[in-house]
């Protein structure tokens, strides 16, 4: 990981949320909440769990000795207890959210170092075991494992009559 691709992921990211939420916005509550037979169940879990394991990760981060900036645009932001806590009672609250820290995630990726990606992170799982890893490694997961549940939702999306249409990361980098 190299802070120029931690910045990049970070604004497919949030370009990829904003047309995941755009389209959601278009499916009805209720079909929202409707239990698909997922990992988390409905859409809308589905997008929470996202919120949450970020919030999780950024929390996480946060614990480097350089992080000041981090910790403090943290400090208003809950660490989830739970994988599957609820971060916001309706899709327009858990957007509302995401934009927030989307945008707190282009900064913090934007300011990344090849110091600090290259330097090791200690950190607690949610079950309390202790782990030290690269900390790049850790960024790159954040950015996959967003990828990852963005897929599983716009499959959820598709099933529901919403087409997101592209989700490629070559949508974003820019030509040369």
């Amino acid at each position: 990981m190299t802070p120029l691709t931690a910045a990049l992921m970070a604004d497919y990211n949030r370009w990829m949320n904003e047309r995941l939420y755009e389209a959601a916005a278009r499916v009805p509550e209720a079909e929202l909440a409707r239990d698909r037979g997922a990992f988390f169940g409905s859409i809308l879990q589905t997008l929470n769990h996202v919120v949450v394991a970020d919030c999780i990760w950024l929390h996480r981060f946060a614990r480097q000795p350089d992080a000041a900036e981090l910790r403090l645009a943290l400090a208003g932001i809950p660490l989830p207890t739970s994988l599957r806590q609820e971060m916001a009672g309706s899709l327009a609250a858990l957007r509302d959210r995401r934009r927030e820290l989307d945008e707190l995630i282009q900064r913090w990726a934007g300011a990344l170092t090849a110091e600090q990606l290259e330097a090791p992170l200690t950190y607690q799982n949610m079950a309390g075991r202790s782990f030290r890893r690269n900390f790049g490694h850790l960024v790159l997961h954040f950015f996959n494992h967003q990828t990852h549940h963005r897929g599983q939702a716009s499959t959820l999306l598709f099933q529901a009559g919403v087409d997101i249409g592209v989700t490629d990361l070559l949508a974003v980098i820019p030509e040369a």
